[in-house]
């Protein structure tokens, strides 16, 4: 299976050469683009205590052979950010560092020959325009003009970016490495990590045969030996290599004749790239699911000892498919020699996202590894971790490559499945609210999965199965994606009347779930939350902020008993909270005890004018107003089984959210279901409970408060207490912040659009000029006008500013409207009460 191949191999001595250092800050391990990016980044912040370990020689492993390509694109809004910093820094390097790095810049063309495509590009030119990143959306004929051996016979349109191109990965990784010892930095090679062993401080002793050098940190940048060191730690990563061929031709004339280098075209429809090489032309396919090959022997067996500047035998066959659609888009192809077929190892995650920060449950160890693309992700990723590390905190929202969005359910039948997906559907259409689903259900499954799986479309989250929305005889089941309204509107606005009118239920289960209890468990809170610490059977919600005054994540607090505290997250935020939490009561020395109870505790939400009533039928509880009040919690039987009820609902209707122990989920939903039959009792998904909390003004994190946003220009001021004498994280900068005023903040739109929606990242318009972004967006059913929440600077803010904003290429009115539109059940309950004590 393995082949040796000589290219761009270059002897590297077998002697370090130089003298050995016993400590360091950072020990980096893994000598690829990524690991040697980390190196520069860190010494040029002026961390010269850095160690950067090679097993044999720099670029071996995946860097050495890629295809080198490089692009400001990115389908995510905030990877857009990693692509910009990498060829931002590609392009002055070979000037700072005097190494030559073989940057072309010929810019790039998505070639588009569907209808469903244009609509793609249109998406995802609202999802740039508030972006720095230089992007436009073309005709064919100046897809023709950029590069003109194309077949014009389908091509509808084309995604032009200016700025993208290619460069050679192995001088990349060199220019890297002569800056990173310029600026202080240690090289060691080979050096190969033989074990890590943790020390009582939260130190590392990092072993190899030339000595163990006792590290501040380490960070895992290893590439496809990833999860070799990630054992040496106690993790088994999900990452997997599969095999990525691409074709380099011989000299093709026509390429020779052109006066300017063409640009990198990807065909989106034919999964594949191509761009220039030399005088010939370089392409390589992304092969279907059922075709791609795993290298799973290296999970089963781990990575063979000396691999390094190896190949896989080239399979030519595999790719035939790919190679003729090229041929007929590119027909130059056709008579073009292949001179090499080159067939290498590169990595994946199941989503094809790279893991990237500190782990969770591991002090002072960080992983930069799992990168499909490692070399537009090297400098930028580089740049990310050394600010973070650098500053204590991230330096902007990166949440879906957090490392810890994985738990012990990603196994190997899992990662496996989604790493093929994720291959074979690299180039599929990208639509909103996505879902694949190779891999599915995990072994997370809440104890009502069983009853609801055939009955709704669901939705996967942090290995959670999860309801969406709800079938009924005559809906158009399934899932049916589109850029427009789907077969799920007219559900979701049923299940939306349910909940204001009657009673719904909900599976809530994803939630993360921690008990902190201990000593100093309201002092530790009291220093990572901004809001004061709920009393005894109180409910609060409360926001964690980092030291620079962001809010890094919002949790519901309550305190069961004295000095035992239940925190709730939401799901694709669980291990990055807890790792929060973990590090400070580390660090601060509290005497805690941190557990993490998610995957025991089943939740389900209900909600609606009739939720009291039917509760009322299965407690001896007293559920009234006054005897279980607004943001209470108290633990009751129900139906004769224990439960932890809060009288909470993210929907901001009367509701309760229900704890239970897994194994009594299915029977106290089946009580529920029965007991509602008069109330009108049914399910809801969370389509719906976000429709719900958009009309009601909640704002979401992920959405409209992240590592990007204050909490002032969050509208979150009710939940800061800047007076509150613990001196919470972040107090001083938000402290600093209110004194110099803020610059924007957040809206409430309403829009005036015909068969589309907002849904979060659109770019706002102001008098031909972008003034701002949507962070979330749906359709109110209750006022039946499409609402979204979005950042507008402050001259912009006030009720009745008219604005618009782009949906799939066409820009819709809207104007900032008071909020919320409808009021919650407590504010609405408040009101009456009194204008019935004035009557």
């Amino acid at each position: 299976l393995l082949i040796c191949s000589e290219i761009r191999r270059l002897e590297e001595p077998a002697v370090l050469g130089k003298r050995w250092k016993d400590t360091a800050d950072t020990v980096i391990v893994g000598g690829g683009c990524v690991g040697v990016s980390l190196a520069y980044h860190l010494a040029k912040a002026g961390r010269k205590d850095v160690v950067l370990l090679e097993k044999t020689e720099l670029t071996a492993g995946s860097t050495w052979h890629a295809a080198g390509l490089t692009t400001y694109y990115h389908p995510g809004i905030n990877l857009k950010k990693v692509h910009y910093d990498s060829i931002k820094l590609y392009e002055r390097l070979e000037a700072e560092t005097g190494q030559a790095v073989g940057f072309h810049q010929p810019g790039s063309v998505r070639i588009a020959s569907t209808a469903a495509r244009v609509d793609e590009m249109r998406y995802q030119m609202t999802r740039t325009h508030w972006h720095v990143t230089p992007q436009y959306m073309i005709g064919p004929e100046k897809v023709q003009e950029i590069f003109p051996l194309i077949n014009m016979d389908k091509v509808l349109a084309g995604l032009y970016t200016p700025g993208d191109g290619h460069i050679d990965p192995y001088s990349l990784t060199m220019a890297l490495a002569a800056g990173a010892r310029m600026y202080g930095a240690q090289i060691y090679n080979p050096a190969p990590v033989t074990g890590l062993e943790p020390t009582a401080d939260g130190r590392w002793d990092v072993q190899t045969p030339h000595g163990t050098i006792r590290a501040n940190r380490i960070v895992n940048a290893s590439g496809f030996w990833a999860r070799e060191v990630g054992k040496m730690v106690g993790y088994e990563h999900p990452t997997i290599p599969v095999h990525h061929q691409y074709v380099v031709t011989a000299t093709v004339p026509e390429v020779k004749a052109l006066k300017k280098e063409l640009a990198v075209i990807r065909d989106l429809e034919g999964s594949y790239y191509l761009r220039q090489e030399r005088d010939g032309l370089l392409f390589g396919p992304y092969e279907k699911m059922e075709k791609m090959v795993l290298q799973d022997s290296w999970v089963r067996d781990g990575v063979p000892p000396g691999f390094g500047k190896e190949l896989f035998e080239s399979d030519l066959d595999r790719i035939m498919e790919h190679v003729e659609m090229a041929m007929e888009m590119v027909p130059v192809l056709k008579k073009a020699d292949i001179i090499n077929i080159v067939s290498g190892p590169i990595t994946y995650t199941p989503d094809l996202l790279p893991m990237v920060g500190p782990f969770q449950a591991v002090r002072n160890y960080w992983t930069a590894i799992g990168f499909g693309y490692g070399v537009i992700h090297a400098g930028g990723i580089g740049k990310f971790l050394s600010d973070w590390i650098m500053n204590g905190e991230p330096p902007y929202d990166l949440i879906e490559c957090d490392p810890n969005r994985y738990g012990k359910w990603a196994d190997v039948p899992f990662m496996c499945a989604k790493a093929r997906e994720s291959y074979g559907f690299n180039n599929v259409v990208g639509y909103p609210k996505e879902e694949r689903f190779a891999g599915r259900p995990t072994v997370r499954t809440s104890g009502v999965y069983q009853l609801l799986r055939d009955r709704a479309s669901m939705g996967f989250h942090a290995g959670w199965e999860q309801p969406h929305w709800f079938y009924k005889p005559g809906d158009d089941k399934g899932y049916e994606p589109s850029f427009r309204r789907t077969n799920w509107f007219g559900p979701v606005g049923r299940e939306c009347q349910l909940v204001m009118e009657r009673v719904g239920v909900i599976d809530l289960t994803p939630f993360g779930k921690f008990m902190v209890k201990g000593k100093d468990s309201h002092k530790l809170l009291d220093r990572l939350f901004a809001n004061n610490m709920p009393k005894v059977g109180l409910t609060n919600i409360s926001h964690m902020l980092t030291p620079n005054g962001r809010v890094y994540a919002e949790v519901t607090i309550t305190q069961l008993a004295p000095g035992e505290f239940l925190l709730i997250t939401g799901s694709g935020s669980e291990l990055h909270d807890l790792r929060w939490i973990e590090t400070e009561a580390a660090e601060g020395g509290y005497e805690v005890d941190v557990t993490n109870v998610t995957d025991d505790i089943g939740v389900l939400g209900i909600a609606g004018p009739n939720s009291r009533k039917v509760l009322q039928k299965l407690t001896d509880e007293d559920m009234s107003d006054a005897g279980f009040k607004f943001l209470h919690c108290k633990s009751i039987k129900l139906a004769g089984l224990p439960v932890r009820a809060i009288r909470i609902s993210y929907t901001g209707e009367l509701g309760w959210e229900l704890y239970m122990d897994q194994k009594n989920m299915a029977a106290v939903y089946q009580a529920m279901m029965e007991a509602g039959k008069d109330e009108g009792i049914d399910n809801f998904g969370t389509y719906a409970m976000s429709s719900l909390r958009l009309e009601k003004g909640f704002r979401g994190w992920g959405a409209e408060m992240n590592c990007d946003t204050n909490p002032l220009e969050a509208g979150l001021d009710y939940f800061i207490k800047l007076n509150k004498p613990a001196d919470f994280i972040g107090k001083a900068a938000l402290q600093e912040i209110k004194a110099k005023g803020l610059k924007r903040k957040l809206s409430y739109l309403s829009l005036d659009t015909d068969d589309i929606d907002p849904e979060g990242n659109e770019t706002i318009w102001h008098n031909g000029k972008v003034v701002g972004n949507t962070t979330s967006g749906a359709y109110s059913y209750s006022s039946q006008q499409s609402l979204a929440f979005a950042y507008l600077p402050m001259e912009l803010c006030s009720v009745g500013q008219k604005v618009e904003v782009e949906l799939l290429g066409r820009k819709y009115p809207a104007m900032v409207i008071q909020e919320p539109l409808v009021l919650t059940e407590p504010t609405r309950t408040r009101l009456q009460k009194k204008e019935k004590s004035k009557a």
